[in-house]
């Protein structure tokens, strides 16, 4: 038995070992009392703790309240005579279970079982890894019960984990002191250890960790893939794994990409790894069939899924910054495959902030008139489109051109993507019926001036969105809907009042994301005279005057906007370098179809006309297609043709 302790308070004792053997024959070798006694008064026996007469009387005690219709535990009993204390119950509980309450004291801790636990982990979670032996690992934590943080440490440090309760107010002290004193990893001493065994370093921090085709050639060449199906268990390369799905993250971040696709196939088929990056998914990795359901249970490990579930779908988060990466959050998803298996994607919210509303690729025109009509103080203003499209980007740059100190603006998203200093910005949460609905009548309570809800989903959130413009709020929302005029028509199709609906309504930005051209490779070409009418034949199909004359206007006025001398025009195709990494296009832009409400659209909306009369209204309003905006970006050389084609073709 390890010698004990007494702490400040004489009536407080805990194990302290005085070398890390102790600790271990502590762990190893069951405590004097747990083999012998049969009920908790036994056990303070043993211990020293009361005497059998104590014992006896506290019986009696608890006999007499029994029969007066009480029911209360011995051992609260045993406090309430003074017997023991509440933190002497509490050990002799422990220690009769077979747990223990460990001071660290003078405890130096292994250097191999730091190295197994990063130091951002440790001080986060409260962990102080003490002692690696064997295929266990000794673990002093505030909570020795928290089976999440368990499962964790146990995927990370690839060992059966011991568990120890730390006495209160120790853990911290001990942790810095151990960490300060081990800044450097050991260096292993056998090729197992290089591969991953034993005591192999914790992941490197971002700069320094190894490349993800680095980490999938190690696991590759660790074990055979001629029988995937039996070695489907993986045990040396987890550690490897480990920081391999932190790389990829890393390099995800890196390139810009704003989804992660990890795709599983049965045996003997590989695992894919895919990223979305400028809208495109761009092929990245393949791993060993036989690291599918690993590489599936980490990533479940890290959002705080439930791994021993592969049947039904399951949504998480993972904050990256908790395994040592930048401030990224990912929003994970698991669905269930075929033969047992499961495709992950992770979508990347870097908390970004807002882009200045003039550089989301507003033409000059669009970017006044919607100015113009956000800096009214009531009224209705949607912004549309698929999936993916910037949409919300988009409503955080005018709400960016709106936030001041004489407004108060509320926002209801979900998730919330982009922060900014000055908004109180709401999470939703469905399951706790926390809607958008429930958000906005709680922010018409709480004196908005403006209020950003993050979509229209259903008929009661428009209703109740509609109401607050035509209230004195100025409301912004978002629409999947395909062009500013089918918005109208679909909200209609809802449910909503026309009259209230035609009266709130101020604008609606429809908008796509096309792929710019990358600037250090491009290539000009020049463009004849078919390119151009093919070029205004597109531009003019929208609308009711696409003759040859109309066509040849246009033609004229584009030579003297965007034509060399001579009227000239240069038009750009893609190239492929190391900048864009040879795909000729880096970043994307927008391109908006602004449709501002005049009397014409309301009457339209008044009369429910179909999204074909309304188009024919707005354009004759002055309104511009998303094609339209699409082509004269092609003529600016920011983009190019088949970009605007791919985006436009509704």
């Amino acid at each position: 038995m390890a010698d004990t302790t007494t702490q400040d308070n004489a009536s407080s004792q805990y194990f302290q070992p005085r070398n890390t053997d102790e600790l271990w024959d502590l762990v190893t070798a069951p405590h004097p009392g747990v083999g012998k006694a049969h009920h908790l008064g036994e056990a303070l026996i043993n211990a020293g703790m009361i005497q059998p007469v104590d014992l006896m009387q506290s019986l009696k005690a608890q006999q007499g309240e029994r029969d007066r219709g009480r029911q209360r535990p011995i051992g609260q009993i045993f406090v309430e005579l003074g017997l023991v204390s509440q933190d002497q119950l509490r050990q002799a509980i422990a220690a009769w279970l077979g747990e223990y309450v460990v001071h660290p004291g003078h405890l130096q801790p292994d250097p191999v079982a730091v190295a197994l636990v990063p130091r951002s982990v440790a001080e986060r979670e409260s962990v102080l890894p003490l002692l690696a032996r064997d295929d266990a690992l000794v673990v002093l934590m505030a909570d020795p019960s928290d089976r999440t943080l368990l499962d964790e440490l146990r995927f990370l440090s690839q060992r059966r984990l011991v568990p120890l309760q730390a006495a209160p107010g120790t853990l911290m002290p001990a942790i810095a002191k151990a960490y300060s004193v081990h800044t450097d990893p050991p260096k292993p001493a056998t090729a197992a250890s290089r591969n991953g065994n034993g005591g192999a370093p914790p992941p490197a921090s971002a700069a320094q960790r190894p490349s993800s085709q680095e980490l999938v050639s190690n696991l590759s060449s660790m074990a055979p893939d001629s029988d995937a199906v039996a070695t489907d268990v993986v045990t040396e390369s987890d550690n490897t794994l480990v920081r391999l799905i932190n790389s990829i993250i890393d390099e995800a971040i890196a390139h810009r990409a704003s989804d992660i696709h990890i795709e599983t196939e049965p045996a003997p088929g590989n695992v894919r790894v895919r990223l979305r990056i400028d809208g495109d998914l761009v092929p990245y990795l393949e791993l060993p069939a036989r690291f599918r359901y690993a590489m599936v249970a980490r990533i479940k490990i890290m959002a705080t899924m439930d791994i021993a579930e592969h049947r039904k779908p399951q949504d998480g988060k993972i904050d990256f910054s908790r395994f040592g990466g930048p401030p990224v959050e990912l929003r994970v998803v698991t669905v269930p495959t075929s033969r047992g298996l499961e495709d992950v994607v992770l979508r990347l919210l870097a908390g970004a902030k807002p882009l200045p509303l003039e550089n989301i690729g507003l033409n000059p025109s669009n970017l006044q008139a919607l100015r113009a009509m956000v800096q009214k103080p009531y009224g209705l203003v949607l912004v549309v489109g698929p999936t993916g499209c910037g949409k919300t980007t988009t409503l955080h740059s005018v709400v960016r051109d709106l936030n001041t100190s004489s407004r108060k603006i509320w926002t209801a998203e979900d998730p919330i993507e982009i922060t900014q200093s000055g908004l109180r910005q709401v999470q939703m949460n469905a399951r706790i019926g926390w809607t958008f609905a429930a958000a906005m009548r709680t922010f018409l309570r709480a004196d908005p001036d403006v209020i950003m809800i993050g979509e229209m989903r259903d008929e009661e959130t428009a209703r109740i969105a509609i109401e607050a413009s035509l209230t004195g709020h100025l409301v912004l929302s978002t629409l999947h809907t395909n062009s500013a005029p089918e918005s109208i028509a679909r909200l209609l199709e809802i449910g909503l009042d026309p009259f209230n609906f035609s009266d709130s309504l101020l604008a609606i930005l429809a908008q796509r994301l096309v792929r710019r051209l990358c600037t250090q490779c491009r290539q000009p070409h020049a463009a004849d005279n078919d390119t151009l009418q093919a070029m205004a034949s597109q531009y003019l199909e929208s609308s009711a005057a696409n003759s040859a004359e109309a066509r040849d206007a246009l033609i004229t006025r584009w030579r003297k906007t965007y034509g060399k001398e001579g009227g000239a025009i240069t038009l750009w195709r893609r190239q492929g370098c190391e900048q864009c990494e040879s795909h000729g296009y880096k970043g994307r832009m927008g391109i908006h179809e602004l449709m501002l409400s005049d009397e014409p659209i309301r009457q339209h909306i008044r009369h429910r006309s179909s999204a074909t009369e309304i188009r024919l209204s707005a354009l004759a309003a002055g309104m511009q297609t998303l094609r339209q905006d699409g082509i004269e970006k092609v003529l600016q050389g920011l983009t190019d043709m088949s970009e605007v084609t791919a985006a436009t073709n509704l």
